[in-house]
Protein backbone atom coordinates (compact mmCIF):
# COMPACT_ATOMS: atom_id res chain seq x y z
CA UNK A 1 0.00 0.00 0.00
CA UNK A 2 1.69 3.18 -0.63
CA UNK A 3 1.51 6.10 1.73
CA UNK A 4 0.11 9.55 0.70
CA UNK A 5 3.82 10.83 0.23
CA UNK A 6 4.94 8.30 -2.22
CA UNK A 7 1.30 8.61 -4.62
CA UNK A 8 2.29 12.38 -4.62
CA UNK A 9 6.09 11.68 -6.54
CA UNK A 10 6.02 12.76 -9.71
CA UNK A 11 2.21 14.18 -9.95
CA UNK A 12 1.62 17.36 -11.54
CA UNK A 13 -1.22 18.36 -9.45
CA UNK A 14 -3.29 16.81 -6.72
CA UNK A 15 -6.32 15.82 -8.67
CA UNK A 16 -4.83 12.47 -9.13
CA UNK A 17 -4.27 11.51 -5.33
CA UNK A 18 -6.82 9.47 -3.72
CA UNK A 19 -8.79 10.78 -0.96
CA UNK A 20 -9.01 10.80 2.87
CA UNK A 21 -9.70 11.72 5.98
CA UNK A 22 -7.93 13.39 8.27
CA UNK A 23 -7.27 12.72 12.59
CA UNK A 24 -5.50 14.20 14.65
CA UNK A 25 -4.62 13.21 18.69
CA UNK A 26 -2.56 14.60 21.82
CA UNK A 27 -2.31 17.98 23.08
CA UNK A 28 -5.17 20.35 22.07
CA UNK A 29 -4.93 22.93 24.49
CA UNK A 30 -2.66 25.34 22.60
CA UNK A 31 -4.25 27.06 19.65
CA UNK A 32 -6.58 24.54 18.41
CA UNK A 33 -3.89 22.35 16.74
CA UNK A 34 -6.34 19.74 16.27
CA UNK A 35 -8.73 21.66 14.21
CA UNK A 36 -11.83 19.93 15.32
CA UNK A 37 -13.50 23.22 16.43
CA UNK A 38 -12.20 22.54 19.98
CA UNK A 39 -9.64 23.32 22.85
CA UNK A 40 -9.90 19.52 24.76
CA UNK A 41 -6.71 17.75 24.33
CA UNK A 42 -7.96 14.36 22.37
CA UNK A 43 -6.26 10.60 23.80
CA UNK A 44 -7.57 8.95 20.69
CA UNK A 45 -7.92 9.80 16.53
CA UNK A 46 -10.47 12.41 16.54
CA UNK A 47 -11.66 13.77 12.84
CA UNK A 48 -10.01 16.74 11.86
CA UNK A 49 -12.69 19.61 9.92
CA UNK A 50 -15.94 18.67 10.65
CA UNK A 51 -16.19 15.55 8.73
CA UNK A 52 -14.15 16.56 5.41
CA UNK A 53 -13.29 13.47 3.60
CA UNK A 54 -11.70 15.03 0.14
CA UNK A 55 -8.02 15.63 0.97
CA UNK A 56 -5.19 14.45 -0.84
CA UNK A 57 -2.25 16.24 1.49
CA UNK A 58 -1.55 16.78 4.80
CA UNK A 59 1.13 18.60 6.78
CA UNK A 60 1.83 19.21 10.55
CA UNK A 61 5.84 19.90 11.47
CA UNK A 62 5.70 22.63 13.58
CA UNK A 63 3.57 22.98 16.89
CA UNK A 64 0.93 25.09 16.56
CA UNK A 65 -0.39 25.93 12.89
CA UNK A 66 -1.18 22.85 10.25
CA UNK A 67 -2.87 22.44 6.93
CA UNK A 68 -4.11 20.10 4.62
CA UNK A 69 -4.76 20.45 0.32
CA UNK A 70 -8.26 19.16 -1.05
CA UNK A 71 -9.24 17.70 -3.82
CA UNK A 72 -9.84 20.99 -5.58
CA UNK A 73 -6.57 21.99 -4.90
CA UNK A 74 -7.15 24.50 -2.28
CA UNK A 75 -4.99 24.78 0.89
CA UNK A 76 -6.75 24.93 4.22
CA UNK A 77 -4.95 25.62 7.79
CA UNK A 78 -5.93 25.74 11.25
CA UNK A 79 -4.46 26.28 14.44
CA UNK A 80 -2.60 28.68 16.32
CA UNK A 81 -1.78 31.86 14.36
CA UNK A 82 0.29 34.78 16.73
CA UNK A 83 2.86 34.85 13.74
CA UNK A 84 -0.01 34.75 10.67
CA UNK A 85 1.01 31.12 9.92
CA UNK A 86 -1.86 30.36 8.40
CA UNK A 87 -1.87 32.76 5.94
CA UNK A 88 -5.03 34.15 6.28
CA UNK A 89 -4.12 37.96 6.61
CA UNK A 90 -4.48 38.22 10.28
CA UNK A 91 -3.04 36.59 13.78
CA UNK A 92 -6.33 35.27 14.63
CA UNK A 93 -5.96 31.43 15.83
CA UNK A 94 -8.84 29.52 14.09
CA UNK A 95 -10.42 25.83 15.44
CA UNK A 96 -11.72 24.49 12.24
CA UNK A 97 -9.88 24.56 8.32
CA UNK A 98 -10.21 27.59 7.03
CA UNK A 99 -9.12 28.19 3.37
CA UNK A 100 -6.27 30.43 2.29
CA UNK A 101 -7.19 32.58 -0.28
CA UNK A 102 -9.23 31.16 -2.95
CA UNK A 103 -6.71 29.41 -5.81
CA UNK A 104 -7.60 26.12 -6.56
CA UNK A 105 -3.53 25.25 -8.09
CA UNK A 106 -1.63 24.14 -4.33
CA UNK A 107 0.48 21.02 -4.89
CA UNK A 108 1.69 20.64 -1.37
CA UNK A 109 2.79 22.38 1.58
CA UNK A 110 5.21 22.25 4.88
CA UNK A 111 4.20 23.91 8.24
CA UNK A 112 6.93 24.87 10.46
CA UNK A 113 6.25 26.06 14.01
CA UNK A 114 5.51 29.65 13.29
CA UNK A 115 5.66 29.63 9.26
CA UNK A 116 4.75 27.66 5.99
CA UNK A 117 6.07 26.88 2.81
CA UNK A 118 4.01 25.82 -0.44
CA UNK A 119 4.53 24.63 -3.41
CA UNK A 120 1.98 25.62 -6.09
CA UNK A 121 1.37 23.22 -9.67
CA UNK A 122 3.04 25.61 -11.39
CA UNK A 123 6.08 24.80 -9.56
CA UNK A 124 6.70 27.91 -7.58
CA UNK A 125 7.17 28.06 -4.15
CA UNK A 126 5.36 30.37 -1.69
CA UNK A 127 5.99 31.08 2.02
CA UNK A 128 4.48 33.13 5.32
CA UNK A 129 4.47 33.74 8.97
CA UNK A 130 7.33 34.59 11.16
CA UNK A 131 10.75 35.24 9.19
CA UNK A 132 13.29 36.46 12.19
CA UNK A 133 15.37 33.91 10.37
CA UNK A 134 15.21 34.30 7.12
CA UNK A 135 13.08 31.11 6.71
CA UNK A 136 10.52 32.58 4.37
CA UNK A 137 13.69 32.85 1.83
CA UNK A 138 12.40 36.13 0.71
CA UNK A 139 15.82 38.41 1.18
CA UNK A 140 14.93 39.60 4.23
CA UNK A 141 13.52 39.52 7.83
CA UNK A 142 10.24 40.85 7.52
CA UNK A 143 7.31 38.31 8.75
CA UNK A 144 4.09 37.98 6.20
CA UNK A 145 0.87 36.74 7.05
CA UNK A 146 -0.01 36.25 3.37
CA UNK A 147 1.48 33.80 0.56
CA UNK A 148 4.61 35.62 -0.92
CA UNK A 149 6.34 34.15 -3.72
CA UNK A 150 9.88 33.05 -3.41
CA UNK A 151 11.29 34.14 -6.35
CA UNK A 152 10.45 33.63 -9.69
CA UNK A 153 12.07 29.77 -10.34
CA UNK A 154 9.09 27.15 -11.66
CA UNK A 155 11.41 23.95 -10.60
CA UNK A 156 10.59 23.54 -7.20
CA UNK A 157 9.36 19.88 -6.53
CA UNK A 158 6.16 18.89 -5.07
CA UNK A 159 7.20 14.68 -4.97
CA UNK A 160 7.07 13.10 -1.65
CA UNK A 161 10.17 14.44 0.81
CA UNK A 162 10.16 17.54 -1.61
CA UNK A 163 10.20 20.53 1.16
CA UNK A 164 10.43 20.90 4.63
CA UNK A 165 9.52 24.18 7.27
CA UNK A 166 11.52 23.62 10.22
CA UNK A 167 11.94 25.49 13.50
CA UNK A 168 13.15 28.19 12.01
CA UNK A 169 14.93 26.71 8.89
CA UNK A 170 14.01 26.02 5.08
CA UNK A 171 14.77 22.76 2.86
CA UNK A 172 13.65 22.50 -0.78
CA UNK A 173 14.54 19.73 -3.49
CA UNK A 174 13.93 20.81 -6.96
CA UNK A 175 13.12 18.96 -10.45
CA UNK A 176 16.26 18.66 -11.12
CA UNK A 177 17.42 16.72 -7.88
CA UNK A 178 19.61 19.87 -6.71
CA UNK A 179 19.13 20.41 -2.55
CA UNK A 180 18.84 24.34 -0.85
CA UNK A 181 18.76 25.38 2.37
CA UNK A 182 17.86 28.94 4.32
CA UNK A 183 16.97 30.29 7.70
CA UNK A 184 18.93 29.93 11.11
CA UNK A 185 22.11 28.26 10.73
CA UNK A 186 22.57 26.76 14.34
CA UNK A 187 24.48 23.43 14.70
CA UNK A 188 25.82 23.69 11.07
CA UNK A 189 21.83 22.79 10.53
CA UNK A 190 22.12 24.41 6.59
CA UNK A 191 24.75 22.10 5.38
CA UNK A 192 26.13 24.69 4.04
CA UNK A 193 29.74 24.42 5.64
CA UNK A 194 30.10 27.24 7.86
CA UNK A 195 27.78 28.42 10.31
CA UNK A 196 25.95 31.35 8.45
CA UNK A 197 22.43 32.12 8.07
CA UNK A 198 20.53 32.70 5.25
CA UNK A 199 17.61 34.56 3.87
CA UNK A 200 17.55 33.67 0.30
CA UNK A 201 17.51 29.22 -1.07
CA UNK A 202 21.55 28.48 -1.42
CA UNK A 203 22.25 25.56 -2.68
CA UNK A 204 23.61 22.46 -0.64
CA UNK A 205 26.90 21.23 -2.45
CA UNK A 206 26.47 20.59 -6.02
CA UNK A 207 24.63 17.23 -6.29
CA UNK A 208 22.08 16.56 -8.57
CA UNK A 209 20.73 13.12 -6.61
CA UNK A 210 18.31 14.36 -3.68
CA UNK A 211 15.87 12.07 -3.41
CA UNK A 212 14.38 12.90 0.31
CA UNK A 213 14.50 15.70 2.71
CA UNK A 214 13.46 15.86 6.52
CA UNK A 215 14.52 18.55 9.23
CA UNK A 216 13.81 18.13 12.72
CA UNK A 217 16.57 20.84 14.13
CA UNK A 218 18.86 20.62 15.19
CA UNK A 219 19.55 17.26 12.44
CA UNK A 220 18.57 16.72 9.21
CA UNK A 221 18.20 13.59 7.20
CA UNK A 222 18.26 13.18 4.05
CA UNK A 223 18.44 10.05 1.18
CA UNK A 224 19.39 10.57 -1.96
CA UNK A 225 18.48 8.41 -5.42
CA UNK A 226 20.64 5.99 -4.71
CA UNK A 227 19.49 4.75 -1.66
CA UNK A 228 22.19 6.12 0.48
CA UNK A 229 21.46 7.65 3.81
CA UNK A 230 23.05 11.04 4.88
CA UNK A 231 22.92 13.12 7.89
CA UNK A 232 24.39 16.39 9.07
CA UNK A 233 23.66 19.34 11.91
CA UNK A 234 23.07 18.97 15.62
CA UNK A 235 25.34 15.30 17.41
CA UNK A 236 23.92 15.94 20.83
CA UNK A 237 22.85 12.82 21.34
CA UNK A 238 23.77 10.72 18.60
CA UNK A 239 20.88 11.63 16.65
CA UNK A 240 23.47 11.74 13.06
CA UNK A 241 23.93 8.22 13.16
CA UNK A 242 27.80 8.17 12.65
CA UNK A 243 28.32 6.65 15.83
CA UNK A 244 29.53 9.31 18.22
CA UNK A 245 27.33 11.61 19.77
CA UNK A 246 29.96 14.87 19.07
CA UNK A 247 30.65 17.29 17.75
CA UNK A 248 28.09 18.92 15.37
CA UNK A 249 28.38 18.59 11.60
CA UNK A 250 27.94 21.29 9.27
CA UNK A 251 28.10 19.31 5.73
CA UNK A 252 26.09 16.33 4.83
CA UNK A 253 28.01 12.80 5.63
CA UNK A 254 26.95 9.79 4.43
CA UNK A 255 25.65 6.68 7.12
CA UNK A 256 27.44 3.58 6.68
CA UNK A 257 27.48 2.17 3.13
CA UNK A 258 24.15 0.76 2.47
CA UNK A 259 22.09 1.61 -0.72
CA UNK A 260 18.41 0.82 0.64
CA UNK A 261 17.36 3.62 2.47
CA UNK A 262 13.68 4.56 1.72
CA UNK A 263 13.35 7.86 3.97
CA UNK A 264 13.67 9.31 6.78
CA UNK A 265 11.60 11.32 9.84
CA UNK A 266 12.80 12.84 13.10
CA UNK A 267 12.11 15.36 15.91
CA UNK A 268 15.22 16.88 17.77
CA UNK A 269 16.48 14.38 19.18
CA UNK A 270 16.06 11.30 17.18
CA UNK A 271 15.46 10.02 13.82
CA UNK A 272 13.56 7.36 12.73
CA UNK A 273 13.93 5.74 8.84
CA UNK A 274 12.43 2.92 6.63
CA UNK A 275 14.87 1.10 4.34
CA UNK A 276 13.42 -0.72 0.89
CA UNK A 277 12.83 -3.99 2.24
CA UNK A 278 10.35 -2.80 4.91
CA UNK A 279 12.47 -2.67 7.94
CA UNK A 280 12.00 0.01 10.24
CA UNK A 281 15.18 1.95 11.74
CA UNK A 282 15.74 4.48 15.03
CA UNK A 283 18.89 6.25 16.23
CA UNK A 284 19.26 9.34 18.63
CA UNK A 285 17.36 10.57 22.11
CA UNK A 286 15.76 7.09 23.99
CA UNK A 287 14.63 8.77 26.42
CA UNK A 288 10.67 7.86 27.12
CA UNK A 289 11.13 5.44 24.41
CA UNK A 290 10.74 7.41 21.41
CA UNK A 291 12.82 4.78 19.32
CA UNK A 292 10.71 2.39 20.00
CA UNK A 293 13.45 -0.34 20.93
CA UNK A 294 12.02 -1.16 24.48
CA UNK A 295 14.17 1.31 26.85
CA UNK A 296 15.31 4.04 27.26
CA UNK A 297 18.94 3.71 25.76
CA UNK A 298 20.35 6.64 23.24
CA UNK A 299 21.67 5.25 20.28
CA UNK A 300 24.33 6.55 17.78
CA UNK A 301 24.06 4.35 15.00
CA UNK A 302 20.87 3.59 13.24
CA UNK A 303 18.65 0.33 15.18
CA UNK A 304 16.30 -2.28 13.82
CA UNK A 305 13.12 -1.91 15.60
CA UNK A 306 12.12 -5.80 15.62
CA UNK A 307 12.55 -7.63 12.52
CA UNK A 308 9.19 -7.17 11.14
CA UNK A 309 9.60 -6.52 6.95
CA UNK A 310 5.65 -4.80 6.62
CA UNK A 311 6.56 -1.12 7.91
CA UNK A 312 5.55 1.64 5.06
CA UNK A 313 5.07 5.09 6.62
CA UNK A 314 6.57 6.34 9.65
CA UNK A 315 6.88 9.66 11.76
CA UNK A 316 8.49 11.22 14.84
CA UNK A 317 6.80 13.88 16.94
CA UNK A 318 8.62 14.95 19.79
CA UNK A 319 9.17 11.90 22.43
CA UNK A 320 7.14 9.69 20.66
CA UNK A 321 7.19 7.97 17.06
CA UNK A 322 4.42 6.82 14.44
CA UNK A 323 4.24 3.73 12.00
CA UNK A 324 1.87 2.24 9.53
CA UNK A 325 2.39 -1.13 7.98
CA UNK A 326 1.44 -2.09 4.49
CA UNK A 327 -1.67 -3.85 5.63
CA UNK A 328 -3.13 -0.12 6.76
CA UNK A 329 -2.87 -0.54 10.76
CA UNK A 330 -1.34 2.15 13.17
CA UNK A 331 1.51 1.85 15.37
CA UNK A 332 2.75 4.27 17.88
CA UNK A 333 5.63 4.05 21.22
CA UNK A 334 6.83 6.55 23.24
CA UNK A 335 6.16 9.72 25.66
CA UNK A 336 2.13 10.17 25.84
CA UNK A 337 1.61 12.76 28.48
CA UNK A 338 -0.89 14.47 25.81
CA UNK A 339 -2.43 11.56 24.07
CA UNK A 340 -0.22 12.23 20.91
CA UNK A 341 0.42 8.07 20.89
CA UNK A 342 -3.87 7.80 20.42
CA UNK A 343 -4.61 4.69 22.39
CA UNK A 344 -7.24 6.44 24.63
CA UNK A 345 -4.55 6.73 27.83
CA UNK A 346 -1.59 8.76 28.60
CA UNK A 347 0.70 5.75 29.36
CA UNK A 348 4.26 5.76 27.65
CA UNK A 349 5.09 2.65 26.16
CA UNK A 350 8.60 1.85 25.07
CA UNK A 351 7.58 -0.40 22.28
CA UNK A 352 5.18 -0.51 18.95
CA UNK A 353 1.74 -0.93 20.17
CA UNK A 354 -1.07 -0.85 17.52
CA UNK A 355 -3.72 1.53 17.94
CA UNK A 356 -7.27 0.18 17.32
CA UNK A 357 -7.67 -1.66 14.93
CA UNK A 358 -8.81 -0.02 11.75
CA UNK A 359 -6.87 -1.19 8.63
CA UNK A 360 -7.25 2.03 6.22
CA UNK A 361 -4.41 4.41 7.41
CA UNK A 362 -2.27 5.97 4.71
CA UNK A 363 -0.49 8.52 5.74
CA UNK A 364 1.51 10.08 8.88
CA UNK A 365 2.72 13.57 9.59
CA UNK A 366 2.98 15.37 13.03
CA UNK A 367 5.31 17.14 15.97
CA UNK A 368 5.60 18.60 19.19
CA UNK A 369 2.98 16.90 21.37
CA UNK A 370 -0.08 15.84 18.07
CA UNK A 371 0.10 13.03 15.97
CA UNK A 372 -2.39 13.26 12.27
CA UNK A 373 -3.04 10.59 10.05
CA UNK A 374 -5.40 9.99 7.14
CA UNK A 375 -7.60 7.55 6.21
CA UNK A 376 -8.52 5.94 3.42
CA UNK A 377 -12.05 7.07 2.02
Amino acid sequence: MPNLRQAMMGAAGVSTAALHSIYGCGRNDYGYTLGDGTATNRSSPVQVGGGQSDWTSLDFQGGQGSGAINSAGELWMWGENANGQLGLGDTTDRSLPTQVGSLTDWAAMSSGPRFTLAVKTDGTLWSWGMNSDGQLGLGDTTSSSSPVQVGSLTDWSSAAGGFIADSSASFAIKTDGTLWSWGDKSSGHLGLNDMTSRSSPTQVGSLTDWAWIHSAQPTCGAVKTDGTLWTWGGASTGQLGNGTDSPDISSPIQIGSLTNWSRTNGASTQLLAIKTDGTLWAWGSGGEGRLGLGDTTNRSSPTQIGSLTDWDDVNSIQAAGSAIKTDGTLWTWGANSQGECGNGGTTTTSSPAQVGSLTDWVDLTGTWQCMFGSRSV
